[in-house]
């Protein structure tokens, strides 16, 4: 049972679309752990039911752990205004003006930046266009053919990002293989990582069966503290 609190806000877009979003904060405010990014997580693709309920569990163990964790309905879902896009590309307004308003609204300098299946595209189309981004984790991108017919003009915004990224998908996603996922990162520009979760399939990933684990949750901050490590060894060796 989580002892996390959530707070409800609307954030507007750049095109008027109005969008609902969860702010999952840690129960008392001195357990929020100083100088961590803010974790906002983009939910699989609004065509096929994806909302970001399917996110709660993640959000919630994060808050758990000392982070704050924010989740939206993109366009045209649950009390979301506006209408879904096929190739998710109306859906990068949203995710550049939730990370602005966290900027803003929660004196947040460093986000991390997740995406859940379809959401990982629409977030990694973002990841350059929100400087308080510092990095990039996603869970189940769709690679493969069948999903790059939708998809893949959003594959080149991610990949030439210099920002770490860390890619987690199941050894038996049906829409990406292992091998077109090292194939795809093979060319990526910046600090690159993978982590393969044996047996899992695609919608697998998006189950309460790994909430319960915090395997998702916890993934992605041991991705932060490399981010957060590479950053501080760059800073030493300027000002030597």
């Amino acid at each position: 049972m989580s002892n996390c609190t959530v707070e409800r806000c609307t954030v507007e877009t750049s095109d008027g679309v109005k969008l609902s979003t969860k702010l999952f904060k840690p129960g008392e405010e001195e357990e929020i752990k100083k100088g961590s990014p803010v974790v906002v997580l983009v939910h699989p693709y609004s065509v096929l039911g994806g909302c970001q309920g399917l996110l709660r569990g993640i959000a919630a163990g994060l808050a758990d752990r000392g982070y704050k964790a924010l989740t939206f309905d993109m366009r045209g879902v649950g009390r979301s205004t506006g209408r879904a896009s096929l190739t998710g590309f109306a859906e990068i307004k949203d995710v550049i003006a939730v990370c602005k308003w966290v900027s803003e609204n929660q004196s947040a300098d460093r986000i991390l930046l997740v995406g859940s299946s379809a959401g990982a595209p629409i977030a990694g189309s973002a990841v350059d266009q929100v400087e308080q981004v510092v990095g990039y984790v996603s869970l189940g991108y769709p690679f493969g053919m069948l999903a790059s017919i939708l998809f893949g003009r959003h594959h080149k915004a991610v990949l030439q990002s210099s920002k770490p990224k860390l890619f987690v998908m199941g050894t038996q996603d049906g829409f990406t293989s292992v091998k077109q996922l090292k194939n795809k990162l093979s060319s990526a520009a910046g600090r690159v990582e993978t982590h393969l979760i044996e047996g899992a399939g695609h919608f697998q990933m998006e189950g309460p069966a790994y909430d319960a684990q915090m395997e998702l949750s916890w993934f992605a901050m041991c991705f932060w503290c490399k981010i957060k490590l590479l950053s501080q060894q760059i800073r030493e060796k300027e000002s030597r």
